[in-house]
């Protein structure tokens, strides 16, 4: 947490708040993401020296037409997407296992026909069996090559099977909009990243869209170089060793003070493993004694790899959607329509004045969304938008904007009340300014809403705890 604590009436409520809003922000930092996450493979990587051309046929001589027919409903916009989108990762697939000299089993290729006819169920049923094979131990290398690519598809047919399509289009065109040519676009959530990966691929493949979450992945880099290596700087094998190394280096040091000065402010984050031991590492990295497990520390490596990728190309424009929020990007970040705008320019650094504009933008839309019955219907799209706010929220609370962040995280609760995410970073701002009625409203809310997370209760109870002190 980088805001100051609230001047308090006695050191036992200082305490009390500082405790309890420290076990808020882990459960918050803690939320599962889905089908984002991986630790690197070392074996078998080189970097693909081929690109991927987004104008050639894919198999079967289908053409990759971006082109809609007048008249068409929204539904078939988004299907059509999503076709496009299958034949380019199947193609892409195909040439990842040229690359490798593998085949492409008949089990993958029914798949990408499943996504290609939108027939979600067997879409499913195929990645869950290929996921398997995957993850299994021993992995199938056939599948292991090609993963990238089968991911991607299944992520996008998934978008479009969870969004109503108009919101869909209209929650992509609104990020497409802000995209200079050629802009790196950096997505966070499932809906940041694979609507965009969507729009993009019907428009040529205009700009780069990769994600936040897969850069220590080095299979994931290996696709990203295939896409757009003759693009832009793409990250190297000896990029992502060097960035698990400086992470386990630094994260050695956090863990030294906190065994070293118990009494201290931990600099461990919430959730954080690292660990002193020579014992086996299966899902995690390690560096002599120094081990890391879970998304705290794989996110760490991905946001030192997001800040090389920066370093490379200083002469790209990057945006980011967030996943989790990477505070070394915030420094010279500033909100551009619904995403973050890394490395502003003059012009568009971050004033009170473009604050305020912020918030305008956030309580138009707000008032539009709850308006609309189709967004109100839509458990996908209220978590996404509100997600959205809250990112820019966080980036005017880090950056000293209090009023407008208190807004933004009020416009995110409004349009989701039930957004663990939202309901607790919304919470933590009320509480440390011991505003507990207005949080215990909030959380009250929450319940109501989503009377089976637990958390919520949890929260509720230290609230009324610390309103008591």
């Amino acid at each position: 947490m980088h805001e100051k604590d609230s001047e308090s009436k006695s050191k036992p409520v200082r305490w009390m708040i500082a405790g309890g809003l420290l076990l808020i922000m882990a459960v918050a930092l803690l939320l599962p993401r889905k089908g984002n996450y991986s630790v690197s493979r070392r074996d078998g990587w080189s970097v693909v020296v081929e690109n991927y051309n987004p104008a050639a046929n894919a198999p079967g001589g289908k053409p990759i037409n971006s082109a809609t027919k007048p008249g068409a409903t929204p539904e078939d916009i988004v299907a059509g997407k999503v076709t496009q989108f299958a034949r380019s990762r199947r193609e892409i697939a195909f040439g990842l296992a040229r690359k490798h000299q593998v085949e492409i089993s008949a089990e993958v290729e029914r798949f990408f026909d499943a996504v290609e006819a939108g027939n979600w169920d067997e879409v499913e049923t195929l990645f869950t069996s290929i996921m398997a094979k995957h993850q299994g131990e021993p992995s199938v290398k056939e599948v292991d090559e090609v993963w990238p690519a089968v991911l991607d598809a299944y992520g996008a047919a998934q978008q479009a099977h969870e969004w109503p399509a108009q919101k869909l289009l209209d929650y992509g065109n609104a990020i497409m909009a802000t995209l200079k040519p050629n802009t790196v676009y950096v997505g966070g959530t499932d809906s940041g990243r694979w609507v965009p990966a969507l729009m993009n691929t019907s428009d040529n493949e205009g700009h780069i869209v990769i994600t936040q979450n897969g850069l220590a992945d080095q299979k994931y880099a290996e696709y990203v170089q295939f896409l757009y290596g003759d693009r832009f700087a793409a990250l190297t094998p000896e990029d992502t060793i060097a960035a698990e190394k400086a992470y386990l280096q630094d994260a050695r040091k956090r863990l030294e003070h906190d065994q070293q000065f118990p009494n201290e402010p931990k600099q461990l984050r919430p959730g954080e493993d690292i660990q002193l031991s020579k014992d086996h590492l299966e899902h995690g990295f390690a560096d002599g004694e120094v081990q890391a497990r879970g998304q705290v520390a794989v996110m760490g490596v991905n946001e030192l790899l997001l800040n090389q990728l920066l370093k490379q190309n200083p002469n790209l424009s990057f945006v980011l959607e967030e996943s989790f929020p990477l505070g070394s990007t915030h420094a010279d970040a500033t909100p551009l329509g619904p995403i973050l705008q890394l490395r502003a320019s003059e012009e568009n650094v971050l004033t009170k004045d473009r604050a305020a504009q912020t918030v305008d933008y956030w309580r138009q839309e707000t008032d539009r969304l709850m308006a609309d019955p189709e967004f109100l219907n839509s458990e996908h799209a209220k978590k996404s938008y509100s997600k959205l706010i809250l990112s820019q929220g966080g980036l005017l609370q880090e950056r000293n904007f209090p009023a407008e962040a208190e807004d933004a995280f009020r416009f995110a609760n409004q349009l989701c009340p039930y957004n663990p995410e939202v309901v607790f970073r919304y919470v933590d701002l009320l509480a440390r300014q011991q505003r507990f009625d207005e949080a215990i409203r909030v959380t009250d809310t929450a319940i109501s809403a989503d009377p089976n997370f637990k958390q919520f209760r949890e929260v509720r109870s230290d609230l009324a705890r610390m309103k008591q002190q």
